[in-house]
């Protein structure tokens, strides 16, 4: 039972991050569209956070607006008088333009209403990494730092890396923070990598495939291509550790074996720890000068109840501080960075250098990239992240979404031609079929990961 409540645990604080990070970036982006609306005198029937198709898990109505919470977390919308949305509301189409209906309006108002969304989070990614910048700094780990090099996966190990190689550099251009190998091995496109072998520096070919098979490892349960080789060192020791021989886990303690079984690198401890789940083993560590036995229980999950420290807490770092000044740039440089990143990684997607089944994920993955623990710089990061993702994916030309509007929008303006009320009601439909198809299309995917 109490196993069941630690995954429990982590499973709630990995949605409570979700679920503020998602309506965060709902309730700003329609912010977006209802400040302009207002601004330009169109009455907006609803604001909602999440769809309500039959009830509302909560509303109010305040002025001309009914303020709710839907029960499907898909996202959200507003509903402005006088166009087709969501909604599909076509009764008030029937009859003339009012005033105060968005139909009514000058073509770069209702423009501005239908990229006022994806305008704000553009701006709420910059805020934000201009705040983590400012805060929180900026810390990295070179790949040169690791002294005791990697572990190399089944893949890497196809490339020619070997364990115990310290990564040097990609291109022969420095990797000045390790964290960053994958990804600039995906979207960059490096040809070659440097390690560092004995004493010396060999460099190896990267295949071209190398990127979509890393995007295929992302999303299943296989190892990361490469992690760093560290000792056990226990950090803290949590309520749950079981110990029965009157000694006890502490803090500093660097395991050595498990039942006589070597756990000298992190790697090996977690293998070995998996392997022996739900049952009663000896632990070796050494403490200071002595070496200790423990006798321990490891958990049905394959856990001792002991924090182990991380690479960040192990090997030397380098962190950077920005003034608020250094920090403004920074973020717009991040922000700038984040959005070539991922729309390089849709480009590979449509070239086939990546296997959309590999990439595409709903809402449970999304929901996965949240720490177990709350963690504040993640949070924000994430959040920041996914605003970024948000924003290009409502601009894209598709009906249903905001960018298919201001396309629609835009052709008015260039020919002088408004499209009719039924054609912009038959582009609805056929964008909203396209949207929750795909959508249902990856969490399909998700569930499909989950069972295998």
């Amino acid at each position: 039972m109490y196993i069941n409540a630690i995954d429990f645990l982590a499973v709630g604080m990995k949605t409570g991050q979700f679920i503020l990070s998602f309506s965060i970036l709902v309730v700003l982006h329609e912010l977006g569209h209802f400040i302009p609306a207002r601004l330009f005198k169109t009455r907006v029937e609803k604001f909602y956070l999440f769809f309500n198709p039959g009830f509302s898990l909560w509303k109010k109505k305040i002025g001309e607006t009914e303020y709710g919470i839907g029960w499907i977390p898909f996202g959200g919308y507003v509903k402005i008088s006088g166009m087709i949305d969501e909604s599909m509301d076509k009764e008030q189409l029937n009859k003339a333009p009012e005033d105060w209906e968005l139909r009514s309006k000058p073509a770069y108002q209702r423009l501005i209403v239908m990229l006022g969304g994806v305008i704000v989070n553009i701006v709420l990614a910059i805020v934000i990494f201009i705040g983590i910048s400012w805060f929180w700094g900026e810390d990295s780990l070179p790949a040169k730092n690791i002294t005791y090099g990697v572990h190399a996966s089944a893949l890497a190990k196809t490339m020619g890396i070997k364990e115990g190689d310290i990564v040097v550099s990609l291109d022969n251009i420095e990797l000045k923070d390790f964290d960053a190998l994958e990804s600039k091995l995906v979207i960059n496109n490096p040809t070659t990598l440097q390690v560092k072998r004995g004493d010396s520096i060999v460099s190896l070919a990267i295949p071209a495939s190398l990127g979509g098979a890393l995007a295929k490892t992302r999303k299943s349960a296989e190892m990361p291509f490469l992690v760093p080789r560290m000792p056990v060192i226990v950090d803290s020791v949590g309520k749950s550790a079981v110990t029965m021989n009157g000694t006890n886990f502490e803090k500093g303690d660097t395991l050595l074996a498990i039942n006589n079984i070597s756990v000298q690198y992190r790697y090996e401890f977690e293998q070995v720890k998996k392997k022996l789940a739900d049952s009663v083993v000896v632990v070796s560590a050494k403490r200071g000068s002595d070496t200790v036995l423990i006798k321990a229980l490891v958990n049905g999950s394959g856990q001792l109840g002991i924090f182990v420290k991380q690479p960040y807490q192990i090997f030397t770092t380098e962190h950077r501080d920005f003034s608020f000044a250094q920090a403004i740039p920074f973020g717009v440089k991040r922000t700038i960075t984040t959005l070539d990143n991922y729309i390089t990684g849709i480009k590979q997607i449509f070239t086939g250098k990546v296997n959309p089944n590999d990439s595409l994920g709903s809402l449970i993955s999304i929901g996965n990239t949240f720490p177990s623990s709350w963690d504040w710089e993640r949070f924000w990061t994430l959040t920041g992240v996914f605003s970024i993702i948000l924003a290009f994916m409502n601009v894209l030309p598709i009906p249903a979404l905001d960018g298919g509007h201001a396309l629609f929008i835009v052709f008015e303006m260039i020919t002088g031609r408004k499209p009719g009320d039924k054609f912009m009601e038959y582009a609805q439909i056929v964008g909203m079929l396209l949207m929750f198809g795909l959508m249902f299309y990856a969490l399909g995917l998700d569930f499909w990961r989950l069972f295998k």
